[in-house]
């Protein structure tokens, strides 16, 4: 696994992992911790991944538990990256909160969590509307000058968001979706990025499981599943979308790899301070990922994953009314 560097300097593996996954949202409850533990483990001592995500919000509070007590035995050998800024009342979400005190408060509790003495990339999870970022960039700025934080970080951030923030305290990495067929980020936020030396962690490059050539677009979603929620994998949707799987799958097939080694290449090959953080519970998907960095593409092969998603076009948002509300603020 090469390395890939973010802004501030921050190196980390090229492909990271994203551990939400391993606590909610993609269905019933992964069953055996052990197991689920021994997953991010698998990932840096095996994979060579050394970038690993979470958040406070993922549970809510049992991932970062689970990613702490994983990751403890090997912690100088890893950079981990969780975020504020959310309301949690009785285990569930009820809006944004970047006020300072609940910054201050959640870093001290993730670093519990964590079994950690710092953090290593804060993210602000969403932008508070009611929180000028300057006050929630000079909060961290504040946790990184007393030792508990070393680098910050924002979330699903607009570009103009970005720009005030930076001009506060330098913005290592912004983590927003990105991916062949979520191209938001493009006109705006990636330009961005590259002029304010920022890097991008791309969530979900995977297109939640979409990108893998995998899913099943005829057996629904179990309870749980957060993808039930978003029009994109509604039934006639996804149908309509599988056109995009299918050119990937036939390219992966010529090249002997998978659809999702495809749809990562494709994101590394767009910039070199671009690192994505494909989420599994499973150590063999980790390792199929982390094999994405050995998959060459040429400038055809770029050309035309980068125009796939215009030329056959995606039907549906990528989360419903509400999500889509708290992105590019």
């Amino acid at each position: 696994m090469h390395t890939r560097t973010l802004g501030q300097g921050l190196e980390v593996s090229a492909i990271g992992l994203g551990a939400m996954g391993m606590s909610m949202s993609y269905g019933p409850d992964p069953g055996d911790r052990d197991d689920m533990i021994g997953v991010p483990r698998h990932a840096v001592e095996e994979a060579g991944v050394t970038f690993i995500d979470t958040a406070e919000v993922y549970g809510p509070y049992d991932n970062e538990e689970l990613v702490g007590e994983a990751l403890e035995p090997i912690r100088d050998r890893v950079v981990i990256a969780t975020k504020f800024g959310w309301q949690i009342e009785d285990g569930q979400m009820v809006g944004t909160n970047s006020r300072p005190e609940q910054i201050r408060r959640v870093a001290e509790e993730s670093l519990r969590r964590l079994r950690t003495d710092v953090i290593d990339l804060f993210y602000q999870h969403r932008v508070d509307p009611d929180v000028p970022i300057e006050e929630v960039a000079g909060a961290v700025g504040e946790l990184v000058q007393a030792g508990k934080v070393r680098h910050f970080g924002l979330s699903e951030a607009g570009a103009q968001t970005i720009r005030r923030a930076h001009a506060v305290h330098p913005v290592t990495a912004l983590h927003s979706e990105y991916s062949l067929w979520t191209r938001d980020p493009e006109p705006e936020v990636l330009p961005t990025c590259a002029e304010l030396g920022i890097g991008l962690v791309p969530f979900s490059p995977l297109g939640k499981g979409f990108r893998t050539g995998t899913l099943d677009s005829t057996a629904g979603f179990a309870t749980g599943d957060i993808r039930a929620t978003i029009p994109r994998f509604e039934a006639d949707n996804i149908a309509a979308n599988e056109a995009i799987v299918a050119h990937v799958r036939e390219l992966a097939a010529a090249k002997d790899c998978t659809p999702g080694q495809i749809a990562l290449a494709w994101l590394l090959a767009q910039q070199p301070w671009i690192v994505p953080i494909p989420g599994t519970r499973r150590r063999e998907r980790v390792d199929e990922n982390a094999a994405a960095t050995t998959v060459a593409l040429s400038s055809v092969e770029v050309a035309d994953l980068d125009g796939l998603a215009s030329r056959i076009g995606v039907r549906g948002d990528r989360y419903n009314e509400a999500g889509m509300a708290r992105v590019g603020l």
